[in-house]
């Protein structure tokens, strides 16, 4: 009696489960990517400087957004992380300010076809307002992002209506590809 009870709650239980782990990753994955943004944004204004936020390959941004993100100060305003001291050409290294590991999931994340969030000394984005998209393998309608405006002001996205799937502000779904 009491194995057939267990194994119909098991039953039950496994499938939500399941969701609730996707949903709580999600969830993490999206809190760091807004806290990684607020800091580069903070750091654009507390230090002067221009700072940039992008997934790094050999110092050059790039779109491979799932991959490691960095956070660092553009000190040679050249768009790329370059430290080599051993370049006349620099006028000074880029500081390295912070790294978000590499999604292992499976998971995507987006950022509008654009290789980097550029804040400028005001803390204002450098280029268009746009949003980093998360995006969950076994899911997409738990897609969740980060919306960027223009001012540099940064936003997560949640369910308004209650269907759940996120809106922005605007009653717009996030979308997943």
């Amino acid at each position: 009696m009491t194995i057939a009870v267990a194994s119909i709650i098991i039953t039950i239980a496994l499938p939500s489960m399941g969701d609730f782990i996707v949903k709580m990753r999600v969830d993490n994955e999206i809190s760091q990517l807004n806290r990684l943004v607020l800091t580069a944004r903070n750091s654009a204004i507390s230090m002067e400087q221009n700072v940039i936020v992008c997934p790094l390959t050999n110092g050059a941004c790039t779109t491979s957004w799932s991959n490691e993100l960095s956070v660092f100060i553009d000190e040679d305003g050249n768009g790329a992380y370059n430290d080599d001291g051993n370049d006349a050409n620099l006028v000074a290294n880029d500081r390295l300010l912070k790294i978000k590991a590499v999604t292992t999931s499976g998971d995507t994340i987006t950022y509008a076809g654009q290789n980097s969030i550029a804040f400028d000394p005001t803390g204002t984005l450098a280029s268009v307002a746009s949003r980093l998209l998360y995006c969950p393998s076994s899911d997409k309608t738990l897609g969740r992002a980060v919306v960027l405006a223009i001012s540099g002001r940064s936003y997560v996205t949640s369910d308004n209506n209650g269907d759940g799937r996120d809106q922005d502000r605007t009653g717009t779904n996030v979308v997943c590809p």
